[in-house]
């Protein structure tokens, strides 16, 4: 199952049956969560900012805050999609609200 969610298309599936289960978030919601994610990680669990020290799928920071949401975080994406998740809507309320954010800022 892994090596099926830690793929950018395996990862951005998960993402929409997570947000629409858990937040109530459809399609257009999740337009910007990939927009946004995209830019801040090409949907790869494994990213990580050199600068910052930002990482994974949602670029935490520090990353050990998606401990979280499990202890797996740093070997599976879905574990770092719901803490993503859970950020977005404690932070911003929506992902696209999220978006909008990083568009005026270049940072969420």
């Amino acid at each position: 199952a892994l090596e099926k969610v830690n793929t950018p298309d395996g990862a951005r599936a998960v993402a929409r049956t997570m947000m629409a289960d858990k937040y109530g978030w459809g399609a257009g919601q999740f337009s910007c969560l990939n927009s946004l994610w995209k830019k801040e990680s090409g949907w790869n669990y494994r990213s990580y900012n050199g600068g910052s020290g930002a990482t994974g799928i949602p670029q935490a920071l520090p990353g050990s805050k998606m401990a979280t949401a499990g202890a797996d975080w740093k070997t599976n994406a879905a574990t770092q999609i719901a803490w993503g998740l859970g950020y977005i809507a404690r932070a911003y309320g929506t992902p696209c609200a999220a978006w909008s954010h990083s568009q005026a800022t270049d940072w969420y």
